[in-house]
This record gives C-alpha cells, sequence and structure tokens, in this order.
C-alpha cells in the first residue's frame, strides 16, 4: 500500500472518526464543530481527503474505516524506521534509548515483542 501522509488536523480527524465508528457525516458534522470550530463544508471536504487516501469509506452516509488506527499507525511507524535509519530497527533503537535508559518493565516488553516475531 502506498504512504499515506496526513496533516495535524487530518490525524486529529481521523482519530476522531476511529474513537465513534461507524459514525454518521451529519454526527461528524456536529463534532468537528465543537471540536475544531469548523464549518459543515470544512468537515465534509476534510473527509473527503482521508476517503480520498484510502482510510475510510462512506456508505449511506455512515463512515468507516478500511485500515484501522493501529494499522495505519503501524504503517506509519514502518515508513519512518525506512526512511529515517535505512530500515535498520536496531539503528532505531540505538537513536531512541541513546539519551535514555529503559526501565525494566520496557525491557521485558520489548523483549517479548523480540520472543514473538521470532516465532512468526
Amino acid at each position: 500500500m502506498a504512504e499515506i501522509q496526513l496533516g495535524v488536523i487530518e490525524a486529529r480527524y481521523a482519530d476522531m472518526i476511529w474513537e465513534h465508528e461507524p459514525v454518521t457525516s451529519s454526527e461528524l458534522v456536529k463534532m468537528t464543530a465543537i471540536e475544531f470550530n469548523w464549518k459543515r463544508t470544512t468537515a465534509h471536504n476534510v473527509l473527503r481527503r482521508l476517503i480520498d487516501k484510502g482510510l475510510f469509506q462512506k456508505e449511506n452516509g455512515v463512515v468507516t474505516s478500511l485500515l484501522s488506527r493501529e494499522e495505519f499507525y503501524s504503517m506509519q511507524s514502518k515508513q519512518y524506521v525506512k526512511d529515517t535509519f535505512a530500515g535498520s530497527l536496531p539503528a532505531f533503537i540505538a537513536a531512541f534509548t541513546q539519551n535514555s535508559k529503559l526501565t525494566e518493565k520496557e525491557a521485558e516488553a520489548i523483549r517479548r515483542m523480540i520472543d514473538e516475531a521470532e516465532e512468526k
């Protein structure tokens, strides 16, 4: 799947949709009026962009996701590691932990993830 780029407002709107889906477009208009002070046309225009990017679909006025929040952010994370660290997860972890120490709980969680990934 192609890389999907979201601006800050698009990401906040996408998170709102994921949190409330399935949600009608009229409900989204009401929510964005409160959260972002948007007019109806702005809510529909940004929703159209998110649909065009392949994140959501709208059928009979009901918006649902084509990608879950977890799938989307997983793709974003993998793309970041690819672009910034030449795809090297160890290089990313080294940079991430360079100036901070992992707690025992964090280290154990990472060990579990590695064990699970090796079993796949």
